[in-house]
């Protein structure tokens, strides 16, 4: 029986997370179990599941510390938004805790430190986003140093194909083509910003650099990730666009065991394709890689600044367009320190400011 504690309990990746515990009761229970501020969900799930432990991220991440290294958690789900999910991911890892990460933050803000800190301390981290579950899953038994490329497939959103995204409303870009999801990485998937973190992710959970990232659209959302190897092999995971079923791989991991999913079968989408990303339109990935190159505390406050910036929009208060601008400015002015905790939490807070006005 694996004990788990899920952080972000009340999220869309939490709430998925509780649907393959119930699937698996032999297999997983939940110990300690953690939201931002909805306390009345939270005394809910905790009650429905018998977690005997809850904690609020908006009373303080102090708690959130404390599950992370309980002796009665074996594997510590990280689902939950900002800056709160790093220091117990870091706890965790120090506690030598399994460690299933759904939030980009964590390794697009600190991923020079939690890194090594996992090989130091033995840890493994294992990935619920579905593209790097995908190249997780794809070199299991290959070492980082037999990588030629990795290439992220994306859904291109509410607009691929448009040549123009002014003017564009919350209630568009809110409607998602492929995958249900929450109101932020909806917007993320339609500015393909969250392919623009998942590169620095996927740059440090899998030690590659930023120029064998690459990133293709893919419509139908089915080929989740592709390896490509030294020898010109390419692995890839298919499978239908469900979350939990990368979920299920995380808290499951290296088992695999059935479930209550629908199985994809090759003939009901006969007809993948793939495009290239128009950054003229959609200039997000460039400024990853522009993050990535500057270092540091960059990409600390590339993330901060996205993430506030998309807030302001959701809000109605700046237009779709101004994400971008508003994150370029925020990367622009940004001083590059060396990554430190506390260099990390500053630039955040500065970056947030910043967007905020």
């Amino acid at each position: 029986m694996k004990r788990l504690a899920i952080l972000g309990v009340t999220g869309s990746i939490g709430t998925q997370a509780l649907d393959i515990v119930s699937q698996h009761p032999s297999r997983l229970s939940v110990t300690a179990m953690a939201a931002y501020a909805n306390e009345a969900s939270l005394n809910h799930l905790a009650s429905q599941h018998g977690s005997p432990r809850t904690a609020l991220a908006s009373k303080g991440v102090e708690p959130l510390v404390d599950m992370a290294q309980a002796d009665d958690v074996d594997m510590v789900v990280v689902a939950i938004s900002g800056a709160a999910a790093l220091l117990p991911t870091i706890a965790a890892i120090e506690a030598g805790k399994e460690v299933a990460l759904a939030t980009k933050e964590v390794l697009v803000a600190a991923g020079e430190l939690v890194m090594p800190l996992c090989q130091k301390h033995g840890v493994k981290l294992i990935p619920i986003d579905s593209e790097h579950s995908a190249i997780f899953q794809c070199l299991r038994g290959y070492s980082h140093d037999q990588i030629r490329t990795l290439t992220l497939t994306a859904s291109g959103g509410p607009f691929r194909g448009r040549k123009s995204l002014e003017g564009i409303t919350v209630a568009e870009a809110l409607n998602h083509p492929t995958w249900t999801m929450g109101g932020k990485i909806t917007i993320d998937s339609a500015t393909l910003m969250n392919k623009a973190l998942e590169m620095i992710e996927a740059k440090w959970l899998f030690d590659v650099t930023m120029d064998q990232v690459k990133v293709c659209v893919h419509p139908q959302s089915v080929l989740h990730s592709l390896v490509e190897f030294h020898d010109g092999t390419m692995l890839g995971q298919l499978g239908w666009p469900d979350m939990r079923l990368p979920i299920q791989i995380a808290l499951l991991w290296p088992d695999k065991v059935p479930n209550q999913m629908k199985p994809w079968n090759p003939t009901e989408t006969p007809n993948l394709s793939f495009e290239k990303v128009d950054e003229n339109v959609f200039p997000s990935l460039g400024m990853a890689r522009e993050a990535e190159r500057l270092g540091g505390t960059a990409p600390t406050a590339f993330n901060a600044a996205n993430e506030a910036a998309v807030a302001r929009f959701l809000k109605g208060e700046v237009g779709f367009t101004e994400i971008y601008s508003l994150v370029e400015r925020a990367l622009s002015r940004h001083v590059v320190n060396s990554l430190t905790l506390d260099s990390i939490l500053a630039a955040d807070v500065e970056a947030r400011r910043f967007v905020h006005g």
